[in-house]
């Protein structure tokens, strides 16, 4: 199905003004008729009065970023789109199949038929397609990434209708459409990806083991999110215009031991790097007293000096000074 464009018919004014004129003047020619005691007259006019609202059924108004796609008994005819007053064939019928859907911001998709608050009718429902762009906003999902452990992670999509045609006919409904794939090419990117960076991991499926991960390569894994929904709902007519990751979490039943590791792994390469200076500084240290002859220390003094040094330099709390008064051997 391909859309197709009505150009020509911007003219609801003209018609909307024309048909106003001829039913007053078919009321005038009534009148005329009964006063004459003319019904030859009277006939055609009063048959008009009774048919001539019907050109009032063809009249459209559009809003900017807004289309109609128009079917006439069962047959695709056109679209119109754009701001303006139009007139089309009174039989034709709009078609919108997710007119009585809405996509919340949790991305849950519901209807959304309401009722007058006083009559308890149902209320008419707007056929008009939107072609703004819109966002989808994703409930999150707990999913396992590629090394089992589970994890919380919700997406914002970016969307817009770009072929009215396919969105109206070549799925049920466009919206429940968009959001289901949604979910499955979030599922499927995630379960390539580990949460932060894991050895021995390939997760672009070049054979070659990566850095990447949710946490480090975010933007990567939302571009590829992205490629994977529009692949899927291009026959929707949908275009992707953007996807981000809003929320990214250990799941809550790990997330307290992810949490300690985390730190644990922090506190490693903190020592290490205490390590690595005090290293150096006991180093330069024993390298100036002999560079200035300050005093000769022997092998065991020597060993004596590096470990009260790195002692003092590794320790956690201050270090507590002790003076020696006696001698040095």
């Amino acid at each position: 199905m391909t859309e197709k464009l009505l150009t020509n018919k911007k003219n609801g004014m003209a018609v909307l003004v024309l048909t106003t004129l001829l039913y007053l003047a078919a009321i005038g020619v009534l009148i005329f008729g009964i006063a004459k005691d003319n019904p030859v007259i009277g006939i055609p006019v009063l048959i008009w009065i009774l048919i001539g609202w019907i050109p009032y059924l063809g009249l459209r108004v559009l809003k900017p970023q807004e289309a109609l796609v128009l079917t006439l008994f069962g047959k695709y005819i056109g679209t119109i789109k754009g701001d303006g007053f139009f007139f089309v064939n009174p039989f034709c019928t709009a078609v919108n199949p997710a007119a009585e859907t809405k996509l919340n911001q949790s991305g849950d998709v519901v209807p959304t038929n309401k009722n007058h608050p006083m009559t308890g009718a149902s209320l008419p429902v707007n056929k008009k397609m939107s072609l703004k762009v819109m966002t989808l906003n994703n409930s999150r999902q707990k999913i396992n990434d590629c090394l089992g452990n589970p994890i919380e992670i919700g997406i914002a999509v970016t969307w817009q209708i770009v072929d009215t045609a396919k969105a109206a006919f070549n799925v049920e409904n466009y919206k429940e459409y968009l959001s289901l794939q949604c979910d499955g090419a979030l599922r499927n990117i995630v379960r390539l990806y580990p949460y932060d960076v894991a050895q021995n991991v390939d997760t672009t499926g070049d054979g070659v083991a990566d850095d990447g991960s949710l946490r480090g390569s975010s933007e990567i894994v939302a571009n590829r999110i992205k490629e994977e929904i529009q692949e899927k709902v291009a026959e929707a007519g949908i275009k992707i215009i953007e996807s981000r990751i809003t929320y990214l979490a250990y799941a809550t039943e790990i997330a307290a031991v992810m949490l300690q590791r985390q730190q644990a792994s922090a506190v490693i390469d903190a020592r290490k790097m205490i390590v690595d200076g005090a290293v150096g500084m006991v180093e330069m240290a024993l390298e100036r007293l002999n560079q200035n002859g300050i005093v000769e220390l022997d092998e065991e003094r020597k060993a004596a000096m590096v470990s009260n040094l790195l002692v003092v330099l590794c320790g956690n709390h201050d270090a507590q000074p002790v003076v020696n008064s006696g001698s040095l051997y």
